[in-house]
């Protein structure tokens, strides 16, 4: 599986700018797969093997800076991807836009960060919806953990106040689909 370059630069630029002093530290934690691509130029349009490009960058991170906790790492590194996704123009589009209309919108653009996926909003309500990933050849749940993080800091921007989301299954647990439910206030 592989994941768009700009989601492999958001998890550099996460690291550098909220733990700038331990980012060689970092660096050198990884495989060196991984320390390659981190160190080199990396290309928003390229696509990158997901899990030496975003998956072991993120353990790395966990494993630093979160007490072995990769899901607060992953989801932590999801919220700061959307930081950097809605900024100028598309941070105020977003926070004018229906928190519904935003995740349908989103769940198209994932499919075209990672590759292959299928990303689908099937349940919306006033307070709430849920997303089911169906498709994810090489399931993880840092990546699951990551969607969730982007999902609630982009809400987060249009208004909505105490985001969750929550994953109540998982492919890769062994569930027939990701399941995502986002609720606010």
């Amino acid at each position: 599986m592989e994941v768009k370059g700009s989601a492999v630069k958001s998890i550099k630029e996460f690291v550098e700018t909220r733990f700038k002093d331990d980012y060689q530290k970092w660096l050198k934690s990884m495989p060196q797969t991984s320390q390659e691509i981190m160190k080199g130029s990396i290309f928003a349009n390229n696509w990158y093997p997901m899990k030496d490009a975003a998956v072991e960058p993120t353990i790395a991170l966990g494993k630093m800076f979160y007490n072995n906790d990769f899901k607060q790492a992953a989801l932590e590194s999801g919220r700061y991807s959307a930081e950097l996704g809605l900024k100028g123009v598309y941070k105020i589009f977003v926070m004018i836009a229906k928190p519904q209309y935003i995740m349908q919108r989103a769940s198209r653009v994932f499919t075209s960060y990672y590759s292959p996926s299928d990303i689908a909003v099937v349940d919306d309500h006033d307070k709430g919806l849920t997303l089911h990933i169906t498709k994810f050849p090489e399931p993880e749940t840092i990546i699951e953990h990551r969607i969730a993080g982007w999902c609630e800091r982009a809400l987060e921007f249009t208004n909505c106040k105490n985001v969750r989301a929550r994953i109540t299954k998982s492919l890769a647990n062994g569930d027939k689909i990701t399941e995502i439910v986002i609720t606010w206030n």
